[in-house]
């Protein structure tokens, strides 16, 4: 790729950028588009009155909101959101660090030396179509001494990192104990999901458990709640759901005729509200008769409470009975973050289906090569004019050629890979999650293997090492073969940037897709839903596509340090952008306690040492075979630092220590408030679908509102 073509991508990504701002600073001023750029205030407060008279101000683009992003503090951010965000944010603030310190190094040092080279006798002066090889470390003379900076750098460089990421795994650590400490009692934290009960003759699966920790526990246990097969039951629940949002839905209508259909082409006129309403009561009686007959479905599994902290750990990490495969235990989710879904599958199921999902993810692989192959010969004008010879004259225009290999590739990249998170959460699902939250972090560390694999090394190995496994057998020649195919592609990395970075990011904050929904709604029931969810960030979908930028800085930092200045903007901007939506839009489900932040360290660690792979092989090829020696012991030194760090701080994501939950334990018993918090706790783990049901309808008067039943 020229210079030109990268230019012209950076213009078309910037362009969209500017206008994603402008419109957002426009739209968000807007009452009606309230609950699309606020949600978390509409939910609060209520929506916003609307206003007919005309005000110019709304018309008028402006930057205050950037303002109200930056001010608020960390601690500010954690009290209206959750440690999970603040990690999230913090991911911004690590790699802005790191591409700060490396952006000084690279820009400042080694692209002038990468820039004079020689290697690749390209005309000086003809910056305009001056390939972007010629500022990588390609078009260093091989040999020259100039590479000892290349050397020294990528020493200091790691270095750097992994004290940035040793500082940053110490300060999340500390945040989530002091966060654990500053919370109120939970009840997650003392209460442990207990599977595998052996069932004694003669009793029931409760009085088993209540034995057995009577016994065992008789000074801290609490209480139990069994958990039940609802497979069918959630299927009814959420009918009758829907037929209740219809129900209340043609309530609100205005218009009387809208209750009225006709029934058939030339049938006559029926009460539509009617006959939802009987549709409803019809599935409110299946709904609690099928609650009624769920004794005899229960699974061998229930919530165990106690009356500490501690003795929730102590129930969780030592093992219960002389079979390992009875009485498994296992900390509980926050009740809003369990899976129900997950009790009514069996074992054998849940084995066949891990067997499944591996091969599913392999098929999702392989197939996802070929868009990799398509954006390969776009990159390449010369494959392309061979593949369609017709298209020869068009091509050789400029301003076509410039927007096919610099901004085509990348678009269509993106667009491919947008499919691939929701497939991920399913698969996820399948695996056999007890909550949401492990749910979310398994595809979350999916999709970040995933994309490394399918867009950083596909793409660099792609026509070469792809089609030969044989590779794999001789382990000594893949340093020289990726620093032979990595720096190639440096130029589609930094288009890939801009446009997968930039342009994402910009309209994470635009919110494209939830204010289209939201006008169709308005443009046909002529008003917004009153009912509507405050939506949550997609963290499997968010952190796998920050982490990988983070693969290309770190790997292409001494390789193409002209990358940095761009992944420097993405992160200014994604600072900026996400702080916004934290404090506006997303609103958090669940709290995890920060456990998304090693996958951040593993992902960091994984980078530098293919940096280093690289380098070994680099320098090889580059006739500096000492460099290429001295550079074997930096990633051996790098895995060093990575088993320090797991011995270090990732017990503490795990779970936490004896002295944190003895503490508040102490804590509480000076709290009269955990009477209520244990009756609370008896009940907390209940299935939501064997709550009363709260959608009634009244049987004697189609107009009057609908009440959710005191239960």
């Amino acid at each position: 790729m020229i210079l030109s073509a990268l230019l012209t991508s950076v213009g078309i990504n910037l362009g969209l950028c500017l206008l994603f701002f402008t419109l957002y600073s426009v739209l968000r001023k807007q009452p009606s588009n309230a609950k699309v750029y606020a949600p978390r205030s509409v939910a609060a407060k209520g929506a916003p009155a609307e206003t007919n008279g005309f005000d110019f101000d709304r018309l008028l683009p402006t930057a205050g909101w950037v303002k109200r992003a930056w001010q608020p503090s960390e601690d500010q951010l954690l009290s209206v959101t959750s440690l999970d965000a603040v990690v999230f944010m913090r991911i911004f603030i690590f790699s802005l660090k790191v591409f700060g310190f490396g952006g000084i190094i690279g820009v400042f040092v080694l692209l002038p030396i990468n820039f004079l080279g020689t290697q690749l006798e390209v005309d000086f002066w003809d910056l305009p179509h001056k390939s972007l090889d010629s500022f990588s470390i390609s078009n260093v003379d091989d040999g020259s001494n100039w590479l000892w900076v290349h050397f020294c750098a990528a020493y200091i460089f790691s270095a750097v990192v992994c004290y940035l990421l040793y500082n940053e795994y110490g300060y999340i650590s500390s945040r989530r104990i002091a966060h654990f400490y500053s919370s109120k009692p939970q009840p997650d934290q003392f209460t442990v999901l207990v599977r595998g009960i052996p069932v004694l003759s003669g009793s029931s699966c409760s009085e088993t458990v209540e034995k057995f920790f009577t016994e065992y526990y008789s000074s801290t246990y609490l209480s139990h709640l069994l958990v039940r097969r609802t497979s069918k039951l959630q299927r009814l629940t959420s009918d009758a759901d829907k037929v209740y949002r219809t129900l209340a839905r043609l309530k609100s209508e205005k218009d009387p005729q809208q209750r009225f259909k006709r029934d058939g082409l030339f049938g006559r006129k029926v009460d539509v509200l009617d006959h939802y309403g009987k549709k409803l009561d019809d599935l409110d009686d299946t709904v609690r008769l099928e609650q009624s007959s769920l004794a005899g479905k229960e699974v061998s599994a229930a919530f165990v409470s106690f009356k500490s902290r501690l003795a929730a750990a102590i129930a969780v990490h030592i093992q219960q009975g002389t079979n390992p495969t009875e009485w498994v235990t296992e900390s509980a989710p926050e009740p809003q973050d369990v899976h129900w879904p997950f009790f009514s599958s069996s074992f054998i199921k849940r084995w066949v289906f891990k067997l499944v999902v591996v091969v599913a993810c392999a098929a999702l692989t392989i197939l996802f090569l070929i868009p990799v192959a398509i954006v390969q010969g776009l990159a390449n004008l010369a494959q392309l004019e061979t593949w369609f010879p017709f298209l020869k004259s068009i091509l050789s225009l400029t301003v076509v050629s410039q927007v096919i290999t610099g901004y085509l590739p990348s678009l269509i990249l993106q667009l491919f890979l947008s499919f691939v998170p929701p497939i991920m959460i399913v698969l996820s699902s399948m695996e056999g999650y007890i909550s949401f939250s492990q749910i979310q972090k398994g595809a979350c560390t999916k999709m970040l293997w995933f994309t490394i694999w399918n867009i950083f090394f596909a793409n660099v190995l792609s026509g070469t090492a792809l089609y030969r496994v044989d590779i794999l057998l001789e382990p000594k020649k893949i340093p020289g073969l990726l620093a032979d195919a990595v720096p190639a592609q440096a130029s589609f990395f930094i288009a890939y940037v801009v446009t997968s970075g930039w342009t994402s990011v910009s309209s994470e904050l635009f919110r494209m897709t939830p204010l289209i929904f939201s006008m169709i709604k308005r443009l046909f029931s002529g008003k917004d839903s009153d009912e509507f969810e405050v939506p949550s960030i997609s963290y499997h979908s968010e952190i796998p596509r920050i982490l990988f930028f983070g693969v290309l800085g770190i790997t292409y930092f001494f390789l193409a340090p002209l990358i940095l200045p761009f992944l420097l903007v993405y992160c200014c901007m994604g600072y900026l952008i996400y702080r916004n939506q934290l404090l506006n839009v997303y609103a958090p489900k669940y709290e995890t306690g920060g456990k998304f932040w090693p996958i951040v360290h593993n992902s960091t660690i994984f980078s530098l040492v293919l940096m280093h792979i690289i380098a070994i092989g680099l320098f090889g090829i580059k006739k500096l075979p000492l460099a290429s020696s001295l550079m074997i012991p930096l990633p051996i030194l790098t895995l060093l630092f990575n088993e320090y760090c797991r011995k270090r701080f990732l017990p503490i994501f795990k779970s936490y220590p004896v002295e944190c939950l003895v503490r508040k334990d102490k804590e509480d018993q000076s709290d009269p408030s955990m009477d209520a918090f244990y009756d609370k706790l008896s009940t907390a783990y209940k299935d939501p679908v064997l709550m009363p049901i709260r959608h009634r309808r009244s049987t004697d008067d189609h107009n009057s509102p609908l009440l959710p039943a005191e239960v």
